[in-house]
């Protein structure tokens, strides 16, 4: 009130006020300045070379690079893994982080802190994990193979794979906005008559939607560009269980350097445009949920 009313007589008397205290931060313009710099040193240069190396083919050579069968076939078991796997991480990281967040028990500590583990462990160490635990003659594949159900060296290892390093990114995601819904809102609605599923539905859903469309997103977009846990369970048999990444690094051992920017170019505007629809999606749903609320 005081600093109000200096302010108000040094402004009568026709002297300036008081300048207001710095910000900790530098201004808007240096700020955004270096934003831009760095967004551009890390990403935008690496992917504009990527790009300047692709215009170099014709686009006959860039379309036989990208478009013959063996590239097509890895390209429909990349997205589709990655889609299948991040839908799966979906409906288990949701029940993963609801058991974190609601309820109370022996090793809760434990079982957060394991939540974590695809992040630190190196990738090339999870596949290996992996491939010695779902092989024919591994702990839990053993159980299987005699079934017909393979579940390493094909495409069920792959999908396994993706969703072993993708959940965390739904849990981490949903887990904090699971912990801020009013638990008022879930009381009021049991009061007037709502059963489970109907409140999950119209009060606690809407919540946590746009978080899990951004798990979703998370989790798929690491999923596509997957290559060291996967290259060891995959069984990497072209047009089975061939995956892009593997490819790419294969056009580069060939010294085919055109080839393998043109088919990572590919790769990049797919999941650009993808994870663009998934944004817009996001958008909607909070602005629908703003709009009910």
């Amino acid at each position: 009130m005081t600093t109000a009313i200096f302010s108000t007589a040094s402004f009568a008397l026709g002297t300036p006020p008081r300048r207001a205290a710095r910000r900790v931060l530098p201004g808007f313009k240096l700020t955004l300045g270096y934003t831009l710099f760095y967004l551009s040193l890390i990403v935008l240069i690496p992917l504009s070379s990527l790009l300047f190396k692709t215009f170099s083919l014709s686009w006959t050579q860039f379309w036989a690079a990208v478009a013959s069968p063996r590239v097509l076939a890895s390209y429909r078991l990349t997205f589709g893994a990655s889609m299948l796997a991040a839908l799966v991480n979906v409906a288990f990281g949701l029940l993963l982080a609801w058991v974190l967040v609601r309820y109370k028990f022996p090793g809760k500590k434990i079982i957060d802190a394991l939540v974590d583990l695809p992040f630190a462990l190196p990738t090339a160490v999870a596949g290996i994990a992996l491939t010695a635990l779902l092989a024919g003659n591994g702990w839990v594949g053993q159980f299987f193979e005699p079934l017909g159900v393979p579940l390493a060296f094909n495409r069920n290892g792959i999908v396994i794979a993706l969703i072993f390093i993708g959940l965390p990114f739904v849990v981490r995601t949903v887990q904090p906005v699971l912990e801020d819904v009013e638990k008022e809102l879930e009381e009021a609605a049991t009061c007037l008559g709502a059963t489970r599923w109907q409140t999950f539905r119209y009060v606690i859903f809407p919540c946590i939607a746009p978080a899990l469309l951004t798990g979703f997103a998370m989790a798929f977009a690491r999923a596509v560009g997957e290559y060291g846990s996967v290259i060891f369970i995959a069984g990497n048999m072209p047009m089975v269980s061939e995956i892009t990444p593997l490819i790419i690094i294969g056009k580069l051992e060939q010294y085919d350097y055109a080839g393998a920017t043109a088919v990572a170019s590919v790769m990049l505007g797919i999941s650009f445009v993808l994870l663009l629809v998934i944004n817009a999606l996001q958008s909607w749903q909070r602005r629908r949920s703003g709009g009910k609320s």
